[in-house]
């Protein structure tokens, strides 16, 4: 790929990102609007103007403004983890570790790698030309003692970015333990989950085995709530929500519009208003019978939520071995009630080693696949070598500029189509594996997006792009085969700009302009009427996180091998950052906090990019003819591994545990403040399934009220 190339792509996605987001200040300020692009605020703000106050009309509505970018900025970390939680404030903190790190790196790059780079003498059968292979270590000859420079910026760029790691890891450390004494109130505090009780053999059910097995060995025990095998109650539920929004929306139509008029007369008007009465009480009849004490016993699970008076005791059940028998009374942290997944804690133990097992062939069997358009993108990158091979392609200079746009910005805008995919595809698959928190199952598929990045778009993308550079020179020159493999790297240096260029500037515009959700509300505002209900969806976490780091590992794999990438990585984690403040505090819901566990995957993730670094470098000093250089980076990755090693005893056992000092310094507060026992009967009323909740029953219908006690 060529100058003409890079400059194209950047030019489209500039012009689409500036039209996106002037779009994005335009549609933000229209009242109609506000179900897309102020859900959050209108779900908050619902018991009070339904909204409508906390729209910004008035002066400007008709000119775009970029003030949202200005307020992200002025969100500070301590708001951020007030408003959203330590997970949002994990995200935030990944796009400023960029922020910081890749500005210092862009300094280093441009001042230092970047006119070294172009200065040397280059190779001899190099012709110089527009190739952004001038500016990248590709150009420096072998043996030269300027790689010694590279070498120094490699040292600094480590040292820097693991100084930045542990000053992050450890605030993030102190934030953790911080919230944790914040929400010390919250009932996952008090609260484990007990999965494998034993049947109790005197009364024949698991309850009365818990109740007496947690009485006996702790004197903090409170009480449990047994779970359950839902049946088709969730089912039933939900077509009761369904019946009750179908009857009130037709006793509504006779005031609507004509088209919202005909849309009822297709779809409802054949439905007499009579039945739908009647099957909403026949739905109901059938949920209270489902929720009567006699069929909940005979549906009772051998998992239950076991409640302590005591943090202590929560924190040390959670965290020993109960029985002798290790696969019974198998206890862990209780997931916040918001949080869990009701239908896999039925899940037995033996199903779920089948499940990761399924989920495992799935993963790779997609892996596979996607080896499809990774390598047909390469070959459009390598349009050179598609001439060569087929003349007819040669048509397409025929069109002036048509060239640069399909070998800059058509292959990175289809990896990118391909990519959008993957984390929804990895969540469905996390879904199967039998987590019991939606926390856990996104934590699981960041990790699996992050590899699959890792090995399709990084490792697939060098590897088929270098193997089709390499095709048929290879056997007309076998000599020069080593110094083509170190050039293999760098040759796609103009390919991963022109990514990150893609995913930043297209990606993060159309993120905040939500044009799939614009276009699908304003279609259903102009045929079955406008609504006011807001679409309202968790934070992708599974999307957001793994993408981003997947830009931190190449921006570390280049930061010494291509420089000019660098300052576009500067402003990709400037806008993603701007965007998804504004993304947290207007459009997303945060449904549940893990108290800052997604950290440490991060944490991971940048320390593989920093020894992916270090070993792409080690490989390249070898090929350079630089043994010197080489030999040396290898106490370089030794250290960074060491590094890693401390972070994991250090600050690792933090996020995964609840210590044992912060649990009783909050009940030495709890009880300072007169919290009394029957202050605690939260923490077991929260974990009342939603099934279980007694339904809002039509005022008509008395006999159908539920028979379930209330916990």
């Amino acid at each position: 790929m060529d100058a003409e190339g890079l400059l194209a792509s950047a030019a489209i996605n500039l012009g689409m990102a500036l039209v996106a987001l002037s779009l994005f200040s335009l549609l933000k300020k229209q009242p109609g609007n506000a179900p897309v692009y102020l859900a959050r605020r209108m779900a908050a703000a619902a018991g009070d103007r339904g909204g409508c106050g906390i729209l910004p009309l008035g002066h400007g509505r008709l000119t775009p403004s970029f003030r949202w970018i200005r307020a992200a900025s002025r969100l500070s970390d301590d708001d951020l983890l007030r408003r959203h939680g330590l997970d949002a404030l994990a995200v935030v903190r990944l796009f400023k570790f960029g922020i910081k790190c890749f500005t210092v790196c862009s300094i280093v790059g441009l001042f230092i790698l970047a006119p070294t780079n172009y200065c040397c003498e280059g190779l001899q059968d190099t012709p110089r030309s527009n190739s952004m292979e001038l500016f990248t270590v590709s150009n420096v000859p072998r043996g030269s003692n300027r790689l010694w420079v590279h070498f120094a910026c490699l040292c600094f760029i480590s040292f820097y970015v693991v100084y930045l790691l542990h000053k992050e890891y450890k605030e993030m450390s102190s934030r953790r333990i911080a919230h944790l004494k914040y929400h010390r109130k919250r009932p996952d505090q008090f609260t484990i989950l007990v999965r494998g009780i034993p049947l109790c053999p005197d009364h024949g059910a698991y309850g009365c085995c818990a109740d007496h097995f947690f009485s006996k060995h702790y004197r903090t025990y409170q009480s449990y709530h047994m779970v359950h095998d839902i049946g088709n109650i969730e089912a039933l539920q939900k077509l009761a929500s369904s019946l009750e929004e179908k009857i009130k929306r037709k006793r509504d139509n006779r005031r609507c519009g004509f088209l919202k008029w005909m849309w009822f007369k297709l779809t409802l008007e054949a439905v007499d208003s009579h039945k739908l009465e009647e099957k909403l009480k026949d739905v109901h009849q059938s949920i209270r019978l489902l929720q009567c004490e006699n069929m909940l016993k005979q549906k009772e699970l051998p998992v239950a939520f076991v409640s302590f008076k005591s943090q202590l005791d929560a924190a040390q059940a959670a965290e020993m071995q109960q029985h002798v028998n290790p696969l019974s009374l198998v206890t862990t942290y209780a997931p916040e009630p918001s949080d869990a997944i009701w239908t896999n804690l039925s899940i037995p133990f033996y199903r779920i080693a089948v499940y990761k097992l399924g989920v495992f062939i799935a993963a790779f069997l997609l892996i596979v696949f996607f080896t499809i358009p990774v390598t047909a993108v390469q070959g459009i990158v390598q349009f050179e070598n598609i001439k060569q091979w087929f003349p007819p392609a040669r048509a397409v200079q025929l069109i002036p500029g048509l060239n640069s746009v399909i070998t800059g910005y058509l292959p990175s805008m289809i990896l990118n189509g391909f990519i959008y995919l993957i984390p929804f595809a990895m969540l469905g698959m996390a879904s199967f594996e039998g987590c019991i928190a939606k926390s856990r199952k996104e934590i699981k598929a960041c990790n699996m997006v992050f590899y699959f990045l890792l090995g399709n778009v990084f490792f697939l993308s060098i590897l088929s792009g270098s193997l089709l550079h390499q095709i048929g020179e290879s056997f007309t020159h076998p000599k020069d085969i080593p110094s083509r493999l170190a050039r293999a790297v760098s040759a796609q240096s103009d390919f991963f700009i022109t990514y990150i260029l893609t995913d930043g500037m297209s990606g993060f515009s159309l993120e905040v302009l939500q044009f799939g959700l614009l276009t699908w509300h304003f279609f259903r505002t102009h045929s079955i009427g406008h609504s006011e209900q807001p679409y309202l969806y968790g934070f992708p976490y599974y999307r957001v996180v793994p993408t981003v780091s997947l830009a931190v590992l190449i921006g570390m794999v280049y930061a010494v091998v291509a420089p000019l990438l660098l300052p576009i990585l500067v402003i990709y984690f400037l806008l993603g950052y701007a965007v998804y403040i504004n993304q947290m505090e207007d459009v997303y819901e945060i449904t549940y906090d893990t108290c800052g566990q997604y950290w440490p995957n991060i944490h991971h993730h940048i320390f593989l990019s920093v020894t992916l670094m270090q070993t792409t470098m080690l490989g390249l000093f070898g090929l350079k003819s630089k043994p010197g250089a080489s030999f040396a980076t290898v106490p370089l990755l030794v250290l960074t591994i060491l590094f890693n090693e401390y972070c994991k005893v250090r600050f690792r056992p933090t996020f995964l545990h609840r210590p044992v000092q912060v649990a009783k310094e909050n009940d030495d507060l709890n009880e300072a403040e007169g919290m009394r026992v029957g202050d605690l009967h939260h923490a077991i009323s929260a974990y009342k399934p939603p099934w279980m909740r007694p339904t809002n029953f039509p005022p008509d219908s008395s006999s159908v009220q539920p028979l379930i006690r209330s916990v």
